[in-house]
């Protein structure tokens, strides 16, 4: 008996879209940092979810499938419950991006800002730190901030973000604040750590919007 076909949506990856291949869904996704995908049994249930949010079609258990239940290796250890951490959200559907900060002992929002048109999740994840570091900088603290994006943790130390995002009216203010980060991180020293947050042994990131 013929295996059945599966279509598999790509959210965000290296390339979006409805895929119909697993090798070249997979190549799409694996090592990319926060890729969202799912399979589906017909083509007209991805070409419908392609057009919608990846979280409407994500239950919590999925979402809790994603953490791998195995013991935290020594190096890696526990998060410092004295720090802050910052996450971003990216709308699939509309392309709208918000990102906050959360004070990792008690929870308590600190900051959130959007939602901003046309960005990226990247986008959102550096604003994110950068604010956070400016943030902290006013309280005179050197907490150190978690995120669990490695390419935006990558772009602050570069002091620079990547992005390949075309300018357009409507994000005009997303490539004003681009700028404003990146020169805050040109004219500013900081003692505060960026520290990765590690889904896979702490579970999800505290400042996670929580759209599961």
């Amino acid at each position: 008996m013929a295996k059945k076909a599966k279509f598999y949506v790509v959210w965000q990856g290296r390339k979006t879209g409805i895929f119909t291949d697993w090798k070249e869904c997979e190549a799409q996704i694996k090592g990319f940092d926060d890729a969202q995908f799912k399979s589906f049994d017909s083509i007209a249930e991805a070409e419908t979810a392609i057009q919608r949010s990846y979280w409407e079609f994500v239950t919590k258990k999925d979402a809790a499938a994603k953490v791998v239940s195995k013991e935290t290796p020594a190096h890696i250890g526990k998060p410092v419950k004295d720090s802050i951490a910052v996450d971003a959200a990216w709308n699939t559907a509309t392309g709208d991006m918000e990102y906050q900060g959360t004070y990792l002992a008690t929870g308590q929002r600190i900051f959130l800002q959007g939602p901003f048109k046309d960005a990226t999740n990247n986008i959102g994840e550096f604003l994110a730190i950068v604010h956070g570091l400016a943030y902290l900088q006013k309280k005179g603290s050197d907490l150190p901030i978690y995120s669990d994006s490695r390419t935006a943790i990558s772009w602050v130390k570069k002091k620079h973000a990547n992005t390949k995002l075309a300018l357009t009216p409507r994000n005009k203010p997303v490539f004003e604040m681009l700028q404003r980060a990146e020169r805050w991180l040109a004219e500013n020293k900081f003692s505060n750590k960026i520290l990765k947050w590690e889904t896979e042994y702490w579970g999800e990131n505290p400042a996670d919007f929580g759209r599961k």
